[in-house]
Protein backbone atom coordinates (compact mmCIF):
# COMPACT_ATOMS: atom_id res chain seq x y z
CA UNK A 1 0.00 0.00 0.00
CA UNK A 2 3.32 2.07 0.62
CA UNK A 3 2.89 5.16 -2.34
CA UNK A 4 -0.61 3.92 -3.77
CA UNK A 5 -2.92 6.42 -5.72
CA UNK A 6 -5.83 5.29 -3.30
CA UNK A 7 -4.22 5.49 0.33
CA UNK A 8 -4.89 9.17 0.08
CA UNK A 9 -8.74 8.40 0.74
CA UNK A 10 -10.16 11.30 -1.36
CA UNK A 11 -13.76 9.69 -0.41
CA UNK A 12 -13.24 11.15 2.79
CA UNK A 13 -14.22 14.49 1.61
CA UNK A 14 -17.82 13.16 0.75
CA UNK A 15 -18.32 12.19 4.41
CA UNK A 16 -19.60 14.49 7.47
CA UNK A 17 -18.10 14.55 10.84
CA UNK A 18 -20.16 11.41 11.76
CA UNK A 19 -19.12 9.48 9.08
CA UNK A 20 -15.40 10.19 9.18
CA UNK A 21 -15.69 9.57 13.20
CA UNK A 22 -13.43 6.45 15.05
CA UNK A 23 -16.00 3.32 16.45
CA UNK A 24 -15.39 1.75 19.23
CA UNK A 25 -17.84 -1.72 19.01
CA UNK A 26 -18.87 -3.61 21.63
CA UNK A 27 -17.35 -6.90 21.57
CA UNK A 28 -20.62 -8.66 20.10
CA UNK A 29 -23.90 -8.62 19.56
CA UNK A 30 -24.84 -10.55 22.76
CA UNK A 31 -23.08 -7.21 23.75
CA UNK A 32 -25.28 -5.06 22.53
CA UNK A 33 -28.31 -7.24 23.19
CA UNK A 34 -27.16 -6.68 27.21
CA UNK A 35 -26.63 -3.37 26.96
CA UNK A 36 -30.14 -2.52 25.58
CA UNK A 37 -31.74 -5.03 27.84
CA UNK A 38 -29.87 -2.62 30.21
CA UNK A 39 -30.91 0.22 28.73
CA UNK A 40 -34.29 -0.13 27.44
CA UNK A 41 -35.92 -3.95 28.80
CA UNK A 42 -39.10 -3.02 27.52
CA UNK A 43 -38.60 -1.36 24.32
CA UNK A 44 -39.86 -3.53 21.62
CA UNK A 45 -37.17 -5.72 19.69
CA UNK A 46 -39.15 -7.64 17.10
CA UNK A 47 -42.65 -7.64 15.91
CA UNK A 48 -43.71 -10.07 13.60
CA UNK A 49 -47.43 -9.65 11.94
CA UNK A 50 -49.47 -9.08 15.31
CA UNK A 51 -46.65 -10.20 17.99
CA UNK A 52 -44.30 -8.38 19.94
CA UNK A 53 -41.48 -9.47 21.78
CA UNK A 54 -39.31 -7.09 24.20
CA UNK A 55 -35.86 -6.57 24.75
CA UNK A 56 -36.01 -7.98 27.98
CA UNK A 57 -38.24 -11.26 26.54
CA UNK A 58 -35.48 -11.79 23.78
CA UNK A 59 -32.42 -11.89 25.98
CA UNK A 60 -34.74 -15.16 28.21
CA UNK A 61 -35.77 -16.43 25.32
CA UNK A 62 -32.50 -16.82 24.19
CA UNK A 63 -30.48 -17.61 27.48
CA UNK A 64 -32.34 -20.49 27.56
CA UNK A 65 -31.91 -22.00 24.01
CA UNK A 66 -28.25 -21.58 24.68
CA UNK A 67 -28.86 -23.14 28.32
CA UNK A 68 -30.29 -25.97 25.96
CA UNK A 69 -27.07 -26.12 23.78
CA UNK A 70 -25.04 -26.87 26.62
CA UNK A 71 -26.88 -29.13 28.29
CA UNK A 72 -26.93 -31.48 25.15
CA UNK A 73 -23.37 -31.15 24.86
CA UNK A 74 -22.72 -28.31 22.41
CA UNK A 75 -18.99 -26.80 22.63
CA UNK A 76 -17.65 -23.59 22.29
CA UNK A 77 -16.36 -23.96 18.86
CA UNK A 78 -19.31 -26.28 17.58
CA UNK A 79 -21.47 -24.80 14.62
CA UNK A 80 -24.88 -24.15 14.62
CA UNK A 81 -26.94 -24.12 11.00
CA UNK A 82 -29.87 -21.68 11.32
CA UNK A 83 -32.33 -22.24 8.75
CA UNK A 84 -35.26 -20.41 8.88
CA UNK A 85 -36.98 -17.29 7.22
CA UNK A 86 -37.18 -13.84 8.80
CA UNK A 87 -39.19 -14.68 11.76
CA UNK A 88 -38.74 -14.36 16.00
CA UNK A 89 -37.60 -17.98 15.97
CA UNK A 90 -34.44 -16.62 13.67
CA UNK A 91 -32.95 -14.20 15.97
CA UNK A 92 -33.65 -16.64 18.95
CA UNK A 93 -31.39 -19.48 17.20
CA UNK A 94 -28.79 -17.08 16.67
CA UNK A 95 -28.34 -15.29 19.56
CA UNK A 96 -29.13 -18.76 21.48
CA UNK A 97 -26.24 -19.90 19.46
CA UNK A 98 -23.81 -17.14 20.11
CA UNK A 99 -24.32 -17.04 24.04
CA UNK A 100 -23.63 -21.03 24.03
CA UNK A 101 -20.20 -20.27 21.82
CA UNK A 102 -21.05 -21.72 18.95
CA UNK A 103 -20.58 -20.64 15.13
CA UNK A 104 -23.44 -19.82 13.34
CA UNK A 105 -24.28 -20.72 9.86
CA UNK A 106 -27.09 -19.42 8.21
CA UNK A 107 -28.45 -21.70 5.57
CA UNK A 108 -30.66 -20.79 2.39
CA UNK A 109 -34.04 -21.81 3.35
CA UNK A 110 -34.68 -22.30 -0.64
CA UNK A 111 -31.66 -24.93 -0.51
CA UNK A 112 -32.65 -28.33 -1.67
CA UNK A 113 -31.59 -31.28 0.07
CA UNK A 114 -28.15 -32.06 -1.63
CA UNK A 115 -27.15 -28.23 -1.07
CA UNK A 116 -28.32 -28.33 2.45
CA UNK A 117 -26.48 -31.30 3.54
CA UNK A 118 -23.21 -29.99 1.21
CA UNK A 119 -23.27 -26.99 3.88
CA UNK A 120 -24.14 -29.22 7.08
CA UNK A 121 -20.95 -31.71 5.92
CA UNK A 122 -18.73 -28.78 4.79
CA UNK A 123 -19.26 -26.62 7.79
CA UNK A 124 -19.03 -29.83 10.26
CA UNK A 125 -22.42 -29.26 11.81
CA UNK A 126 -23.15 -30.13 15.05
CA UNK A 127 -26.72 -29.00 15.85
CA UNK A 128 -29.47 -27.48 13.58
CA UNK A 129 -32.42 -25.56 13.99
CA UNK A 130 -35.02 -24.94 11.12
CA UNK A 131 -38.44 -25.34 10.55
CA UNK A 132 -40.68 -28.17 10.94
CA UNK A 133 -41.76 -28.08 7.60
CA UNK A 134 -38.07 -28.46 6.18
CA UNK A 135 -37.15 -30.96 8.58
CA UNK A 136 -39.88 -33.22 7.95
CA UNK A 137 -39.29 -32.46 3.87
CA UNK A 138 -36.01 -33.28 3.59
CA UNK A 139 -33.88 -31.85 6.14
CA UNK A 140 -34.15 -35.05 8.56
CA UNK A 141 -32.27 -36.86 5.71
CA UNK A 142 -29.57 -34.41 5.00
CA UNK A 143 -28.69 -34.55 8.85
CA UNK A 144 -28.59 -37.86 8.92
CA UNK A 145 -25.24 -37.94 6.34
CA UNK A 146 -23.76 -35.38 8.45
CA UNK A 147 -22.12 -34.84 11.63
CA UNK A 148 -25.69 -33.30 13.11
CA UNK A 149 -26.59 -34.55 16.62
CA UNK A 150 -28.83 -32.09 18.19
CA UNK A 151 -31.97 -30.97 16.25
CA UNK A 152 -34.71 -28.23 17.23
CA UNK A 153 -37.05 -27.26 15.03
CA UNK A 154 -39.88 -24.42 14.56
CA UNK A 155 -43.37 -24.05 13.51
CA UNK A 156 -42.76 -20.61 12.17
CA UNK A 157 -46.44 -19.89 13.11
CA UNK A 158 -45.75 -19.09 16.39
CA UNK A 159 -45.77 -15.85 18.01
CA UNK A 160 -48.05 -14.31 16.23
CA UNK A 161 -52.18 -14.89 15.55
CA UNK A 162 -52.57 -13.32 12.02
CA UNK A 163 -51.94 -16.44 10.16
CA UNK A 164 -51.59 -13.89 6.95
CA UNK A 165 -52.41 -17.28 4.21
CA UNK A 166 -50.04 -14.96 1.59
CA UNK A 167 -46.70 -16.06 3.47
CA UNK A 168 -48.25 -18.06 6.82
CA UNK A 169 -50.42 -20.52 4.64
CA UNK A 170 -49.43 -23.42 5.80
CA UNK A 171 -50.93 -25.92 8.72
CA UNK A 172 -48.38 -26.93 11.86
CA UNK A 173 -47.11 -30.17 11.93
CA UNK A 174 -46.98 -32.82 14.45
CA UNK A 175 -44.04 -32.34 17.03
CA UNK A 176 -41.44 -34.31 15.46
CA UNK A 177 -40.13 -37.29 17.81
CA UNK A 178 -36.31 -37.04 16.88
CA UNK A 179 -36.36 -33.34 17.23
CA UNK A 180 -36.28 -30.93 20.17
CA UNK A 181 -39.33 -27.66 19.67
CA UNK A 182 -37.19 -24.49 19.63
CA UNK A 183 -40.40 -22.21 21.30
CA UNK A 184 -40.86 -25.26 23.82
CA UNK A 185 -36.91 -25.06 24.49
CA UNK A 186 -37.01 -21.14 24.86
CA UNK A 187 -39.83 -21.22 27.28
CA UNK A 188 -38.46 -23.60 29.51
CA UNK A 189 -36.04 -20.94 31.29
CA UNK A 190 -32.86 -22.63 31.24
CA UNK A 191 -30.18 -20.37 32.04
CA UNK A 192 -27.18 -19.31 30.09
CA UNK A 193 -23.87 -21.19 29.95
CA UNK A 194 -20.97 -19.46 31.66
CA UNK A 195 -18.23 -18.11 30.26
CA UNK A 196 -18.47 -18.20 26.66
CA UNK A 197 -18.99 -15.10 25.62
CA UNK A 198 -17.31 -14.66 21.98
CA UNK A 199 -14.82 -12.44 21.87
CA UNK A 200 -14.20 -9.86 18.78
CA UNK A 201 -11.62 -12.71 16.92
CA UNK A 202 -14.82 -15.59 17.25
CA UNK A 203 -15.91 -16.58 14.44
CA UNK A 204 -19.51 -15.69 14.42
CA UNK A 205 -20.28 -16.60 10.94
CA UNK A 206 -19.93 -19.54 8.47
CA UNK A 207 -21.70 -18.16 5.47
CA UNK A 208 -21.72 -19.65 2.31
CA UNK A 209 -21.74 -17.49 -0.94
CA UNK A 210 -24.16 -18.32 -3.48
CA UNK A 211 -21.75 -20.42 -5.61
CA UNK A 212 -22.14 -18.50 -8.79
CA UNK A 213 -18.97 -20.01 -9.97
CA UNK A 214 -18.38 -23.81 -8.42
CA UNK A 215 -19.18 -25.19 -4.97
CA UNK A 216 -19.88 -22.70 -2.66
CA UNK A 217 -17.77 -21.77 0.47
CA UNK A 218 -17.87 -20.58 3.85
CA UNK A 219 -16.35 -17.29 4.56
CA UNK A 220 -15.70 -16.44 8.66
CA UNK A 221 -17.46 -13.66 9.47
CA UNK A 222 -16.20 -12.72 12.88
CA UNK A 223 -17.76 -11.30 15.31
CA UNK A 224 -15.42 -8.07 14.99
CA UNK A 225 -16.18 -8.03 11.36
CA UNK A 226 -20.08 -8.01 12.34
CA UNK A 227 -19.71 -5.48 14.91
CA UNK A 228 -17.34 -2.44 12.89
CA UNK A 229 -20.16 -2.81 9.75
CA UNK A 230 -23.34 -2.39 12.79
CA UNK A 231 -21.49 0.34 14.49
CA UNK A 232 -20.80 1.83 11.13
CA UNK A 233 -24.48 1.60 10.55
CA UNK A 234 -25.26 3.22 13.82
CA UNK A 235 -22.91 6.11 13.33
CA UNK A 236 -23.24 7.30 9.93
CA UNK A 237 -26.95 6.71 8.87
CA UNK A 238 -28.21 9.36 11.65
CA UNK A 239 -31.22 7.64 12.08
CA UNK A 240 -33.28 8.71 14.93
CA UNK A 241 -33.14 7.16 19.27
CA UNK A 242 -35.20 3.44 18.89
CA UNK A 243 -35.01 3.10 15.01
CA UNK A 244 -37.68 1.18 13.55
CA UNK A 245 -35.91 -1.44 11.03
CA UNK A 246 -38.17 -3.48 8.12
CA UNK A 247 -36.23 -6.71 7.64
CA UNK A 248 -36.69 -6.85 3.56
CA UNK A 249 -33.49 -8.92 2.89
CA UNK A 250 -33.81 -12.36 4.53
CA UNK A 251 -31.60 -12.66 7.73
CA UNK A 252 -29.89 -15.80 6.73
CA UNK A 253 -28.26 -13.45 3.96
CA UNK A 254 -24.87 -11.27 5.28
CA UNK A 255 -26.58 -7.98 4.02
CA UNK A 256 -30.25 -9.17 6.30
CA UNK A 257 -27.94 -10.24 9.24
CA UNK A 258 -25.56 -7.38 9.62
CA UNK A 259 -27.78 -4.27 8.07
CA UNK A 260 -31.32 -4.92 9.64
CA UNK A 261 -30.45 -7.40 12.13
CA UNK A 262 -26.99 -6.56 13.66
CA UNK A 263 -27.47 -2.61 12.53
CA UNK A 264 -31.11 -2.63 14.92
CA UNK A 265 -29.90 -4.89 17.86
CA UNK A 266 -26.72 -2.09 17.58
CA UNK A 267 -29.04 0.91 17.74
CA UNK A 268 -31.17 -0.92 20.41
CA UNK A 269 -34.20 -0.17 17.67
CA UNK A 270 -37.22 -2.35 16.89
CA UNK A 271 -36.79 -4.96 14.15
CA UNK A 272 -39.88 -5.68 11.91
CA UNK A 273 -40.28 -9.49 10.26
CA UNK A 274 -42.46 -10.56 7.82
CA UNK A 275 -41.65 -14.16 7.55
CA UNK A 276 -40.72 -13.41 3.41
CA UNK A 277 -41.10 -11.23 1.09
CA UNK A 278 -44.59 -10.24 -0.53
CA UNK A 279 -44.94 -7.10 -1.76
CA UNK A 280 -48.53 -6.83 -0.72
CA UNK A 281 -47.62 -7.98 2.95
CA UNK A 282 -44.45 -5.80 3.15
CA UNK A 283 -46.27 -2.28 1.37
CA UNK A 284 -48.96 -3.38 4.87
CA UNK A 285 -46.25 -3.72 7.39
CA UNK A 286 -44.68 -0.23 6.05
CA UNK A 287 -48.34 1.07 6.92
CA UNK A 288 -49.05 -0.27 10.45
CA UNK A 289 -45.37 0.06 11.53
CA UNK A 290 -43.52 2.87 10.27
CA UNK A 291 -40.00 2.00 9.42
CA UNK A 292 -37.65 4.55 9.01
CA UNK A 293 -34.91 1.86 7.62
CA UNK A 294 -35.12 -0.90 4.80
CA UNK A 295 -32.50 -2.42 2.66
CA UNK A 296 -33.13 -4.90 -0.35
CA UNK A 297 -32.30 -5.70 -3.75
CA UNK A 298 -33.82 -3.72 -6.78
CA UNK A 299 -36.09 -6.47 -7.72
CA UNK A 300 -37.56 -5.88 -4.61
CA UNK A 301 -38.21 -2.00 -5.35
CA UNK A 302 -39.59 -2.99 -8.39
CA UNK A 303 -41.73 -5.56 -6.97
CA UNK A 304 -42.95 -2.55 -4.55
CA UNK A 305 -43.77 -0.19 -7.38
CA UNK A 306 -45.41 -2.92 -9.38
CA UNK A 307 -48.08 -3.69 -6.88
CA UNK A 308 -51.62 -2.18 -7.73
CA UNK A 309 -52.29 -0.14 -3.95
CA UNK A 310 -48.96 1.00 -3.70
CA UNK A 311 -49.14 4.83 -2.72
CA UNK A 312 -46.08 7.39 -2.02
CA UNK A 313 -47.92 6.91 2.36
CA UNK A 314 -46.48 3.74 2.09
CA UNK A 315 -42.82 5.18 2.00
CA UNK A 316 -43.64 8.58 4.25
CA UNK A 317 -42.01 7.25 7.46
CA UNK A 318 -38.64 6.17 6.11
CA UNK A 319 -35.31 8.41 6.42
CA UNK A 320 -33.30 5.72 4.57
CA UNK A 321 -33.87 3.41 1.81
CA UNK A 322 -30.59 1.17 0.92
CA UNK A 323 -30.47 -1.40 -1.88
CA UNK A 324 -27.86 -4.26 -2.28
CA UNK A 325 -27.25 -7.39 -3.20
CA UNK A 326 -28.28 -7.15 -7.03
CA UNK A 327 -27.57 -4.04 -9.46
CA UNK A 328 -29.27 -0.86 -9.41
CA UNK A 329 -30.43 1.10 -12.84
CA UNK A 330 -30.45 4.74 -12.59
CA UNK A 331 -33.53 4.54 -14.51
CA UNK A 332 -35.46 3.32 -11.38
CA UNK A 333 -34.12 5.56 -8.47
CA UNK A 334 -35.62 8.15 -10.83
CA UNK A 335 -38.99 6.79 -11.47
CA UNK A 336 -39.42 5.45 -7.50
CA UNK A 337 -38.39 9.08 -6.80
CA UNK A 338 -41.02 10.83 -8.76
CA UNK A 339 -43.51 8.17 -7.90
CA UNK A 340 -43.29 7.40 -3.97
CA UNK A 341 -40.52 10.14 -2.87
CA UNK A 342 -37.74 8.32 -1.50
CA UNK A 343 -34.38 8.34 -3.35
CA UNK A 344 -32.99 5.09 -3.12
CA UNK A 345 -29.15 4.53 -1.88
CA UNK A 346 -26.87 2.71 -3.99
CA UNK A 347 -24.25 0.14 -1.95
CA UNK A 348 -21.89 -2.35 -2.42
CA UNK A 349 -20.38 -5.55 -0.71
CA UNK A 350 -19.75 -9.05 -0.24
CA UNK A 351 -20.33 -12.12 1.83
CA UNK A 352 -16.52 -11.90 2.41
CA UNK A 353 -16.56 -8.27 3.28
CA UNK A 354 -19.39 -8.90 6.01
CA UNK A 355 -21.97 -6.72 3.78
CA UNK A 356 -21.34 -3.12 2.95
CA UNK A 357 -17.85 -1.83 2.03
CA UNK A 358 -18.95 1.47 -0.01
CA UNK A 359 -22.39 3.16 0.05
CA UNK A 360 -23.99 6.30 -0.87
CA UNK A 361 -23.37 8.36 2.72
CA UNK A 362 -26.72 10.36 3.84
CA UNK A 363 -27.15 13.79 2.40
CA UNK A 364 -25.41 12.86 -0.95
CA UNK A 365 -26.67 11.65 -4.51
CA UNK A 366 -24.91 9.06 -6.41
CA UNK A 367 -23.24 10.35 -9.63
CA UNK A 368 -24.29 8.40 -13.27
CA UNK A 369 -20.82 7.89 -15.46
CA UNK A 370 -21.44 10.02 -18.72
CA UNK A 371 -19.37 7.42 -20.55
CA UNK A 372 -21.14 3.90 -19.25
CA UNK A 373 -24.63 5.00 -17.39
CA UNK A 374 -23.14 3.16 -14.74
CA UNK A 375 -24.59 4.33 -11.35
CA UNK A 376 -22.36 4.99 -8.75
CA UNK A 377 -22.76 2.08 -5.92
CA UNK A 378 -21.11 4.45 -3.04
CA UNK A 379 -17.63 6.02 -1.52
CA UNK A 380 -15.79 3.39 1.49
CA UNK A 381 -15.73 4.45 5.04
CA UNK A 382 -13.18 6.29 6.32
CA UNK A 383 -11.00 3.09 7.71
CA UNK A 384 -11.63 1.38 4.23
CA UNK A 385 -9.33 0.97 1.37
CA UNK A 386 -10.76 0.11 -1.95
CA UNK A 387 -8.30 0.17 -4.97
CA UNK A 388 -9.00 -1.32 -8.81
CA UNK A 389 -5.69 -3.59 -10.20
CA UNK A 390 -5.46 -5.37 -13.37
CA UNK A 391 -5.27 -8.94 -13.71
CA UNK A 392 -1.50 -8.96 -12.63
CA UNK A 393 -2.63 -6.73 -9.48
CA UNK A 394 -1.08 -3.57 -10.83
CA UNK A 395 -2.98 -0.89 -9.02
CA UNK A 396 -4.71 1.26 -12.40
CA UNK A 397 -5.14 4.85 -12.21
CA UNK A 398 -8.56 6.53 -11.09
CA UNK A 399 -10.96 6.19 -14.00
CA UNK A 400 -9.55 3.04 -15.46
CA UNK A 401 -11.56 -0.62 -15.27
CA UNK A 402 -10.02 -3.61 -13.27
CA UNK A 403 -10.69 -5.62 -10.64
CA UNK A 404 -12.36 -4.15 -7.42
CA UNK A 405 -9.98 -5.19 -4.40
CA UNK A 406 -10.50 -4.07 -0.30
CA UNK A 407 -9.11 -3.58 2.71
CA UNK A 408 -10.37 -3.33 6.26
CA UNK A 409 -12.22 -4.58 9.50
CA UNK A 410 -14.98 -5.70 7.93
CA UNK A 411 -13.15 -8.50 5.45
CA UNK A 412 -12.99 -11.89 6.86
CA UNK A 413 -9.94 -13.24 7.39
CA UNK A 414 -10.41 -16.28 5.03
CA UNK A 415 -12.63 -19.43 3.67
CA UNK A 416 -13.68 -22.24 6.14
CA UNK A 417 -10.70 -24.87 6.00
CA UNK A 418 -10.22 -23.89 2.72
CA UNK A 419 -6.82 -22.50 2.97
CA UNK A 420 -5.66 -22.65 -0.91
CA UNK A 421 -9.23 -20.17 -1.70
CA UNK A 422 -7.83 -18.34 1.09
CA UNK A 423 -4.66 -17.32 -0.58
CA UNK A 424 -5.73 -16.78 -3.98
CA UNK A 425 -9.12 -14.50 -3.00
CA UNK A 426 -7.05 -12.77 0.23
CA UNK A 427 -3.62 -12.48 -1.04
CA UNK A 428 -2.21 -10.23 2.02
CA UNK A 429 -5.45 -9.72 3.66
CA UNK A 430 -6.83 -8.17 0.81
CA UNK A 431 -10.02 -8.99 -0.53
CA UNK A 432 -10.31 -9.86 -4.61
CA UNK A 433 -13.63 -9.27 -5.16
CA UNK A 434 -13.78 -10.78 -8.37
CA UNK A 435 -16.17 -7.58 -9.73
CA UNK A 436 -14.80 -5.15 -12.26
CA UNK A 437 -15.02 -1.56 -11.74
CA UNK A 438 -13.77 2.00 -11.54
CA UNK A 439 -13.27 4.97 -9.27
CA UNK A 440 -13.41 8.37 -9.89
CA UNK A 441 -11.32 11.11 -8.76
CA UNK A 442 -13.50 11.96 -5.71
CA UNK A 443 -13.90 8.67 -4.57
CA UNK A 444 -16.77 7.52 -6.09
CA UNK A 445 -16.66 3.52 -7.00
CA UNK A 446 -18.31 2.10 -9.59
CA UNK A 447 -19.32 -1.68 -10.51
CA UNK A 448 -19.76 -2.61 -13.90
CA UNK A 449 -20.26 -6.27 -13.19
CA UNK A 450 -18.44 -9.47 -12.33
CA UNK A 451 -15.38 -10.60 -13.92
CA UNK A 452 -16.97 -13.95 -15.41
CA UNK A 453 -20.51 -12.69 -16.74
CA UNK A 454 -18.41 -10.51 -19.65
CA UNK A 455 -19.68 -11.27 -22.68
CA UNK A 456 -16.87 -11.57 -26.06
CA UNK A 457 -18.41 -10.53 -28.97
CA UNK A 458 -16.12 -11.30 -31.81
CA UNK A 459 -13.37 -10.01 -29.31
CA UNK A 460 -15.75 -7.15 -28.29
CA UNK A 461 -16.25 -7.22 -24.54
CA UNK A 462 -19.54 -6.52 -23.79
CA UNK A 463 -20.98 -5.95 -19.64
CA UNK A 464 -24.45 -7.22 -19.46
CA UNK A 465 -25.16 -3.82 -16.74
CA UNK A 466 -24.76 -1.72 -19.74
CA UNK A 467 -27.11 -3.45 -21.62
CA UNK A 468 -29.43 -4.24 -18.93
CA UNK A 469 -29.46 -0.51 -17.89
CA UNK A 470 -30.62 0.62 -21.18
CA UNK A 471 -33.50 -2.17 -20.99
CA UNK A 472 -34.27 -0.66 -18.08
CA UNK A 473 -35.60 2.86 -18.79
CA UNK A 474 -37.98 0.93 -21.16
CA UNK A 475 -41.51 2.06 -19.65
CA UNK A 476 -42.63 -1.75 -20.73
CA UNK A 477 -39.46 -3.43 -19.00
CA UNK A 478 -39.96 -4.84 -15.25
CA UNK A 479 -36.82 -6.67 -14.71
CA UNK A 480 -34.16 -7.23 -17.33
CA UNK A 481 -31.16 -9.71 -17.40
CA UNK A 482 -28.36 -9.93 -20.22
CA UNK A 483 -26.28 -12.95 -20.87
CA UNK A 484 -24.00 -14.48 -23.25
CA UNK A 485 -24.91 -17.24 -25.43
CA UNK A 486 -22.80 -18.90 -28.13
CA UNK A 487 -22.80 -17.94 -31.39
CA UNK A 488 -21.03 -19.31 -34.69
CA UNK A 489 -20.05 -16.37 -35.82
CA UNK A 490 -19.46 -14.25 -33.18
CA UNK A 491 -18.36 -16.74 -30.66
CA UNK A 492 -20.90 -15.37 -28.67
CA UNK A 493 -23.69 -13.00 -28.69
CA UNK A 494 -26.22 -10.78 -26.30
CA UNK A 495 -29.30 -12.43 -25.31
CA UNK A 496 -31.78 -10.12 -23.11
CA UNK A 497 -34.08 -11.70 -20.96
CA UNK A 498 -37.07 -9.54 -19.49
CA UNK A 499 -40.09 -9.43 -17.63
CA UNK A 500 -42.80 -6.52 -18.21
CA UNK A 501 -44.55 -4.29 -15.84
CA UNK A 502 -48.54 -5.20 -15.14
CA UNK A 503 -50.89 -4.51 -18.13
CA UNK A 504 -47.74 -3.53 -20.00
CA UNK A 505 -47.07 -5.19 -23.85
CA UNK A 506 -43.92 -5.16 -26.03
CA UNK A 507 -41.93 -7.24 -28.82
CA UNK A 508 -38.77 -8.49 -28.42
CA UNK A 509 -37.98 -7.39 -32.18
CA UNK A 510 -38.83 -3.63 -30.10
CA UNK A 511 -37.14 -4.05 -27.70
CA UNK A 512 -34.05 -5.16 -29.46
CA UNK A 513 -34.31 -2.39 -31.86
CA UNK A 514 -34.80 0.25 -29.24
CA UNK A 515 -31.04 -1.08 -27.73
CA UNK A 516 -29.71 -0.89 -30.85
CA UNK A 517 -30.58 2.91 -31.01
CA UNK A 518 -28.87 3.59 -27.87
CA UNK A 519 -25.73 0.84 -27.91
CA UNK A 520 -22.70 0.66 -30.02
CA UNK A 521 -23.53 -2.38 -33.07
CA UNK A 522 -22.01 -5.07 -30.96
CA UNK A 523 -23.44 -4.54 -27.50
CA UNK A 524 -27.33 -4.84 -28.39
CA UNK A 525 -28.98 -7.93 -27.91
CA UNK A 526 -29.77 -10.03 -31.27
CA UNK A 527 -31.88 -11.97 -28.71
CA UNK A 528 -34.54 -10.74 -26.47
CA UNK A 529 -36.83 -13.14 -24.95
CA UNK A 530 -40.08 -12.29 -22.69
CA UNK A 531 -40.51 -14.18 -19.14
CA UNK A 532 -43.26 -14.11 -16.76
CA UNK A 533 -40.46 -13.83 -14.28
CA UNK A 534 -36.71 -13.99 -14.24
CA UNK A 535 -35.29 -16.57 -11.72
CA UNK A 536 -33.53 -15.25 -8.48
CA UNK A 537 -32.29 -15.64 -5.12
CA UNK A 538 -34.07 -15.89 -2.47
CA UNK A 539 -31.97 -12.15 -1.71
CA UNK A 540 -33.45 -11.32 -4.79
CA UNK A 541 -30.17 -11.61 -6.81
CA UNK A 542 -31.45 -12.57 -11.04
CA UNK A 543 -29.38 -15.47 -11.51
CA UNK A 544 -27.53 -15.05 -14.72
CA UNK A 545 -26.14 -18.48 -14.62
CA UNK A 546 -29.62 -20.49 -14.97
CA UNK A 547 -30.74 -18.22 -17.55
CA UNK A 548 -27.66 -19.47 -19.17
CA UNK A 549 -28.59 -22.79 -18.59
CA UNK A 550 -31.87 -21.92 -20.07
CA UNK A 551 -29.88 -20.69 -23.51
CA UNK A 552 -27.91 -23.56 -23.10
CA UNK A 553 -30.58 -26.51 -23.06
CA UNK A 554 -32.83 -24.20 -25.65
CA UNK A 555 -29.60 -24.07 -28.09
Amino acid sequence: MTGSRYAAKPWLALLDDAQRAPVDPADSLVHALRRAVTEAPDRTFLTYFDGRLSYRDVDLLSDSVAGHLAARGLERGDRVAVLLQNSPHFVLAVLGAWKAGAVVVPVNPMYKSAEAGHVLRDGGVTALICSERAWEAYLREAAADSPVRIALTASELDFQTRHDTRVLGFEPLPRAADADDLVSVARHGHPAPEDRDPGPADIALISYTSGTSGTPKGATNTHGNIMYNAERQRTGLALPDAPVYFAMAPLFHITGMVCQFGACLNSAGTLVLAHRFEAGVVLEAFAAHRPHYTVGPSTAFMALAAHPSVTPDHFSSFRIISSGGAPLPPALVEKFRAGFGPYIRNGYGLTECTAPCAAVPPGREAPVDPGSGTLAVGVPGPDTVVRIVDDQGAELPFGEQGEIVVRGPQVVPGYWRRPDATAETFPGGELRTGDIGFMDTEGWLYVVDRKKDMINASGFKVWPREVEDVLYTHPAVREAAVVGVPDGYRGETVKAYISLRPGAEADPDALAAYCKERLAAYKYPRQVEVLPDLPKTASGKILRRELRSRSRESQ
